[in-house]
């Protein structure tokens, strides 16, 4: 599974969600707006890896597995056990409401983008989404300038590339203490009997190892308290408990499709 994270994780250079994004302006996106939607998250349905900021661990961590993710280590949140399928995300757009909704949800249907040409992030938006319309309640310009609503996505955008740097300092500051190691996600069902069945490998994935964290020197553990990581690492260790809430979502949700499909 570790492939298949590092694909839909978006580390390929694709960017997650984005059908269509165009760089924002006023020649080309002025007439449009957004609309309101009462669901509004049903492009995230079919992805059951989303990308987290470190600062975001400890929070995503009372709803997923956080996990890092490829051979950049991207830390993702594990939302579902299979390709294309989310267990907190309906097909509808319905968030679980008591789940963490990850920065990188937030901020669609904007994403920043990298103009090599000009060493700069250029603000795009994805055409593709739906609550984007010509004339929509909320416009993105007024009077040919960035509405408020674009100006606070610009703001979001921005703290989250500043995160998004925080992220790869954090990340490699583990790897550079070799901290990483690669781990499974098990599940064993019981046979009708209630004995063990078969062990069924979930996922591959890398997180923290203990044993090597627990081994480090003193004053590099120290050093880790002080700059706040290791809170992080351990809301990113207390969060793999989460692998069991996800199997019994998963069983959750089967048992309710023969059902619906009978309704």
């Amino acid at each position: 599974m570790t492939d298949t994270i590092a694909q839909n994780a978006g580390l390929s250079g694709n960017v997650l969600f984005y059908n269509q994004p165009e760089p924002l302006s006023v020649e080309a996106h002025g007439k449009l707006g957004v609309d309101p939607v009462a669901k509004p998250y049903a492009f995230a349905s079919a992805s059951h890896l989303v990308p987290l900021t470190v600062t975001e661990f400890a929070p995503a961590a009372l709803s997923y597995p956080v996990i890092f993710a490829g051979d950049a280590r991207q830390p993702v949140a594990v939302m579902g056990l299979r390709q294309g399928e989310n267990l907190y995300v309906s097909d509808e757009g319905d968030f679980r409401p008591e789940a963490y909704i990850p920065a990188y949800v937030r901020r669609y249907p904007f994403v920043f983008a990298n103009d090599d040409a000009q060493k700069r992030l250029i603000l795009c938006l994805d055409r593709a989404a739906p609550f984007i319309k010509e004339g929509g309640q909320t416009p993105l310009f007024v009077d040919g300038q960035p509405s408020p609503y674009t100006q606070q996505a610009m703001e979001f955008c921005n703290n989250f590339e500043q995160e998004r740097q925080r992220t790869e300092a954090f990340v490699k500051l583990l790897t550079d203490l070799d901290l990483f190691e690669s781990k499974e996600a098990v599940f064993t069902p019981r046979n009708p009997d209630g004995t063990p069945g078969a062990p069924q490998k979930l996922a591959e994935y890398f997180a923290i190892s203990e044993d090597k964290l627990t081994a480090l020197p003193a004053e590099k553990l120290a050093e880790l308290r002080d700059n706040g990581a290791l809170g992080q690492i351990y809301a990113h260790l207390v969060s793999l408990l989460g692998w069991d809430r996800l199997i019994a979502m998963a069983f959750q949700r089967a048992a309710q499709q023969p059902a619906a499909a009978n309704a």
